[in-house]
C-alpha cells in the first residue's frame, strides 16, 4: 500500500566540483522550511480529523463525512482507527467496490500469509454487496497468490480455486463488456494446472484437456464483446493439442457442430445488444441519460424472458447508481414477480434498505419478503426495529410500516405457523407503539382512523376483549373528537355486536357536536334512521325532540353564513371598482403633469366632470344591473380572489429578474429538492413552489430565480431531466410577453379593465345611449376613421369626448334635444381649430 510505505531517500549523490557543493546556511534554511511545511500540514490534518470525528459522533448518517474520514486516516497511517472507521461505515452503508479493494489491499500489505483468512473474509463481504468484475478479479488473484494450498496445486487447493471460479462465472460471466476477464482468468488457471500434470499420466492429462475444452465451449456460447478473439484463442489451443484446425481463420469450420451453433447464436445476441452496451458504457453522457439507457436496456432484456440476464443487468445498473431508490424498487419488484422468495431476494432487499434507508416502501417489502422466506421472529423484529431508526419523508410511510408489521404478526398467530413466543400481546404493543408515534402528527386523518379501526377489530377477534376495543375508540375520540367518521365507526361496531343501547348512548354524545361540512346534519339524520330501524316509538320521539331543534339551528347558521359570503363578495366588488377608478385618475394626473399648462387646465376640467359622472355611475350601479348580472359579477369577483389566494405567498412583482418556470414537478418535491437539482447550475436566489389554497399541497409548479442570464441559460438546459421520477419541464418565465399577448387579444376600442374584470359594463350601456348623437361625428373627425366603420365609445371610454361640444346641425327646437344655453353651433373649421389648440 503506497500510503503506508515510505520510499527510501537516496543518500549517494555525485559531486562534481564546486557546482555540487551546497552552502551550509542555505541547506539548513531549506531543511527548516520543509520541516515547517510538513508540521503545518500535519497540524491541519489533525484538525480535519477532529472536525470529522465530531461530525460523525453527532450525525453518523453523513456518508461523505465517513468517506473523507477514511481517506485522511489512510494518509496518516493510523491503522487501528482506519479499521474501526471502515467497520463503522459498513455498519450503516454498503461500501463501494473501490473501497473494498483498498481495504483488502491495505490489510494484505500489513500482514503475511498467516492472516490470509481475514483478508479473504473482506473480499467475501465486498462481493456480496455489489457486482464488480475488478473486485472479483482481485479476489481470484489474491487466492491464487496467497493461499498456500492453491499455490502448491494441492488437491484441496485446486478444488477450492475451481469452486471460487465457478462462483465468479455464475455471478459475472454474463456481463457483456467485462465478463471475458473472468473467463480468461479461469482458462489460464486450468491451463497452468495442465502444465503441472506428469506427462506420463495420460489419463489425468486427457481429463484436464477435456476440462479446459468444456470451459472454452461454455465461453463461446455466451454473448460478450470478445467473441471473435476468443474463437481464435480456442482454435490455437486445439492446434496445440494436436487437432487440425485453421487457427488463423475466424470461421467455425473444423469445430464441432453444436459448439459452432452455440457460437453463432451468441454472436447474434451480442450484435443485437451492441448498441445498448455502447450507450451505457459511454463516458460523454450525463447521469440521467445513462440511467434512461439502462432502463431501455432492461426493457429489452425483459422482452426475451431470461431472468438471469435481467438480474445481471440490474446488478450492473445498481453498481453505477447505488442510491437510486427508483432502480431498487424496480429491481425488487421484478424479483418478487419472478423468484417470489429465496435467499437471493432476501439478500437484494437487505442491500436495498442499506443503500436507500429513507424509502419506506423498501422496508415494507423487505418485511413481506422475510415473512415469505419463513424467517424467524428474531430476524423480522430486528429488521423492523432497524427501519424505525430511519427517517422517512412522510408519516404515511411510518404508518404503513407499522401496519405491515401487525399484518405479519396477525397472519402467523392466526395460522399457528409462527414461533412459540408469538402471542396477541405483541400485536397490542405494536399498535400502541404506532399510535404513540403517529397520533400527535396525524390528527383527524383517515390513516389514523384506519389504524384504530384495525386495532379495535383485532381486540375483538384475536384478543376477545370488548372493553379493550371500546378503549381503543375512546382514545381516538379524545384526540379526534371533531372527526365524524370516528364516531360513525364506533357506532357501527356497537351495532354489529347488537349493542343497541350503547350505540344510542354514543349518538346522544355526538349529535350536538360541530363537524366539518354537512357532518352535523348527517349525524342527526343518522340517529333518526337508527331509531327507526332499531328503536321503539318512544325512542324515535325522543330522538326527534333532540334532533329537530338542532337541525333548525344548523339551517339558520347556514343561511347566515351564505348571507355573509354574498355581502362580503359584493363589498369586495364595489371596493375593487373604487380602486380601479382611483388608479386611473392617478395615472391620468401623472400624464397631465408632463403636458403644457393649457392642456393641463383642459384635462383638469374634464377630469372633474369625469369624476362626478363615475361617482354617479358607481352609486347607481346596483340599480342598473339586473339580478342575474349582479350574481354573475359577485361570483366572478370571488373567483378572482380565490385565484389570487391560491398561492399563500405574497404576489411577486416581476422585474428584470432571471426566472424559470418549472412544471410537471413531483407533488412531494420540496424547496431543498429543487435547490439540489439546480446545484450544478448555481446562482439560485429564490424558489417558490405554488401551493393549493385549500389543501396546502404542491400544485406541481414552481418559479426559480437566478442571479444572471448565464445561470438561467444553464438551468433551462436541464429541461426534460428527471427529479423524483418525473421529467421536468423548464422554461424561461416572461410575464411581459404574457401581458402583450393578453393585450393583443383585447378588441379595439375596448378598455383593458373591461376585458379582465368587466367592470363598468352596466354603465357603458346607459352612457352610450344618452350621448350617442353628440359623440359620433366628433369621433370620426378626431380619429380619422372612415365613415362606414361602426365605432362605439361606451362605458369609461367616454372620457375621450369633450362634454361641452355639441354635434353639427344641433337644433334647440328639435324635440328630444336638451336646452342648455343659446350657444351658436360651431362649424367644422372652428371644430378643427379647437382641437389644434389643445
Amino acid at each position: 500500500m503506497d500510503e503506508f510505505e515510505k520510499s527510501p531517500v537516496g543518500e549517494d549523490t555525485e559531486m562534481d566540483g564546486s557546482d555540487t557543493v551546497e552552502n551550509p546556511k542555505t541547506s539548513r534554511k531549506s531543511s527548516s522550511d520543509s520541516e515547517s511545511s510538513d508540521s503545518e500540514d500535519e497540524a491541519d490534518q489533525k484538525e480535519q480529523l477532529l472536525t470529522l470525528e465530531y461530525e460523525l459522533s453527532t450525525n453518523p448518517s453523513n456518508y461523505d463525512a465517513h468517506v473523507q474520514y477514511i481517506k485522511l486516516l489512510r494518509r496518516s497511517g493510523e491503522i487501528e482507527k482506519l479499521r474501526e472507521a471502515r467497520e463503522n461505515m459498513n455498519t450503516l452503508f454498503p461500501l463501494s467496490p473501490e473501497m473494498w479493494i483498498e481495504w483488502a489491499k491495505d490489510e494484505a500489505s500489513l500482514s503475511n500469509d498467516s492472516n490470509f483468512e481475514s483478508v479473504e473474509k473482506l473480499y467475501e463481504r465486498g462481493i456480496s454487496e455489489y457486482l464488480s468484475i475488478p473486485l472479483w478479479c482481485e479476489y481470484l488473484n489474491y487466492v491464487q497468490e496467497h493461499d498456500p494450498k492453491v499455490r502448491d496445486c494441492s488437491a484441496d487447493g485446486i478444488s477450492k480455486a475451481r469452486n471460487l471460479f465457478e462462483r465468479a462465472v455464475t455471478a459475472a460471466a454474463l456481463h457483456v463488456s467485462q465478463g471475458p476477464l473472468i473467463w480468461d482468468s479461469y482458462t489460464q488457471f486450468e491451463q497452468a494446472i495442465l502444465i503441472t500434470i506428469d506427462p506420463s499420466d495420460i489419463q489425468a492429462k486427457e481429463k484436464q484437456v477435456q476440462r479446459i475444452r468444456s470451459i472454452f465451449h461454455r465461453y463461446l456460447s455466451i454473448p460478450h464483446a470478445n467473441l471473435k478473439s476468443t474463437l481464435l484463442i480456442y482454435k490455437a489451443w486445439e492446434v496445440e493439442q494436436g487437432n487440425s484446425l485453421d487457427a488463423e481463420s475466424g470461421n467455425v469450420l473444423g469445430i464441432s457442430s453444436h459448439v459452432a451453433s452455440a457460437y453463432q447464436k451468441a454472436e447474434e445476441m451480442y450484435n443485437a445488444r451492441a448498441h445498448l452496451e455502447e450507450q451505457i458504457t459511454r463516458q460523454d453522457v450525463s447521469e440521467s441519460e445513462r440511467f434512461q439507457h439502462y432502463m431501455s436496456y432492461l426493457d429489452f432484456e425483459k422482452s426475451f424472458g431470461d431472468p438471469t440476464r435481467v438480474q445481471i443487468l440490474y446488478e450492473r445498473s445498481i453498481t453505477d447508481f447505488p442510491v437510486s431508490s427508483d432502480l431498487w424498487l424496480h429491481y425488487t419488484r421484478y424479483l418478487d414477480k419472478t423468484l417470489k422468495a429465496g435467499n437471493v431476494v432476501k439478500g437484494v432487499y437487505s442491500r436495498a434498505t442499506r443503500s436507500c434507508p429513507w424509502v419506506g416502501e423498501l422496508w415494507v417489502r423487505y418485511l413481506l419478503c422475510l415473512e415469505r422466506c419463513l424467517a424467524s421472529e428474531k430476524e423480522i423484529s430486528a429488521a423492523f426495529e432497524k427501519s424505525l431508526k430511519c427517517t422517512f419523508s412522510t408519516l404515511e410511510e411510518y404508518l404503513d410500516l407499522f401496519m405491515t408489521r401487525v399484518d405479519g404478526l396477525r397472519r402467523r398467530i392466526s395460522s399457528a405457523s409462527g414461533d412459540d413466543v408469538l402471542n396477541y400481546s405483541m400485536i397490542r404493543e405494536s399498535f400502541q407503539q404506532a399510535a404513540d408515534y403517529v397520533s400527535p402528527h396525524m390528527k383527524n386523518t383517515d390513516g389514523l382512523l384506519r389504524l384504530h379501526a384495525y386495532w379495535a377489530r383485532l381486540e375483538l377477534k384475536l384478543g376477545n376483549d370488548l372493553n379493550a376495543a371500546r378503549g381503543v375508540w375512546e382514545s381516538l375520540l379524545k384526540s379526534c373528537g371533531s372527526m365524524l367518521e370516528a364516531w360513525q365507526s364506533y357506532i357501527a361496531m356497537e351495532i354489529e355486536l347488537d349493542h343497541i343501547n350503547e350505540a344510542r348512548a354514543i349518538y346522544k354524545r355526538c349529535y350536538s357536536k360541530r363537524f366539518s361540512g354537512t357532518g352535523s346534519e348527517d349525524i342527526c339524520h343518522s340517529w333518526l334512521c337508527f331509531e327507526r330501524e332499531f328503536g321503539t316509538l318512544e325512542d324515535l320521539n325522543h330522538a326527534e325532540q333532540k334532533v329537530t331543534p338542532r337541525l333548525e339551528e344548523l339551517q339558520l347558521f347556514r343561511l347566515q353564513q351564505e348571507s355573509k359570503c354574498f355581502t362580503g363578495a359584493t363589498d369586495q366588488r364595489e371596493q375593487t371598482l373604487k380602486n380601479t377608478a382611483r388608479e386611473k385618475r392617478k395615472s391620468s394626473s401623472s400624464a397631465i403633469d408632463d403636458q403644457s399648462p393649457a392642456k393641463r387646465q383642459k384635462h383638469t376640467s374634464q377630469d372633474k366632470k369625469l369624476h362626478e359622472k363615475e361617482k354617479t355611475q358607481g352609486l347607481n350601479l346596483t340599480e342598473v344591473n339586473d339580478g342575474k348580472e349582479k350574481k354573475g359579477k359577485v361570483v366572478e369577483q370571488v373567483n378572482e380572489k380565490q385565484m389570487k389566494d391560491t398561492n399563500p405567498t405574497k404576489p411577486r412583482l416581476y422585474t428584470d429578474q432571471c426566472t424559470v418556470f418549472v412544471s410537471n414537478l413531483s407533488f412531494t418535491a420540496k424547496d431543498e429538492d429543487l435547490h439540489q437539482f439546480f446545484s450544478d447550475v448555481g446562482g439560485v436566489t429564490a424558489i417558490r413552489i405554488l401551493l393549493d389554497k385549500f389543501t396546502g399541497k404542491s400544485r406541481g409548479l414552481a418559479y426559480v430565480d437566478f442571479e444572471d442570464d448565464e445561470h438561467l441559460a444553464a438551468a433551462v438546459a436541464k429541461n426534460k431531466q428527471m427529479l423524483h421520477g418525473k421529467k421536468l419541464s423548464i422554461a424561461r418565465s416572461n410575464p411581459k410577453q404574457r401581458k402583450r399577448e393578453s393585450f393583443s387579444r383585447t378588441a379595439p376600442g375596448e378598455d383593458a379593465s373591461n376585458q379582465s374584470g368587466k367592470h363598468g359594463s352596466s354603465v357603458s350601456k346607459e352612457s352610450g345611449e344618452n350621448s350617442k348623437g353628440s359623440r359620433a361625428p366628433h369621433v370620426q373627425q378626431s380619429t380619422g376613421r372612415k365613415r362606414d366603420e361602426n365605432i362605439q365609445l361606451k362605458g369609461k371610454n367616454t372620457f375621450a369626448v369633450p362634454r361641452n361640444v355639441k354635434p353639427l346641425g344641433w337644433d334647440a327646437n328639435k324635440p328630444g334635444t336638451r336646452t342648455v344655453d343659446d350657444e351658436k353651433p360651431k362649424s367644422n373649421d372652428e371644430f378643427r381649430k379647437m382641437f389644434m389648440k389643445s
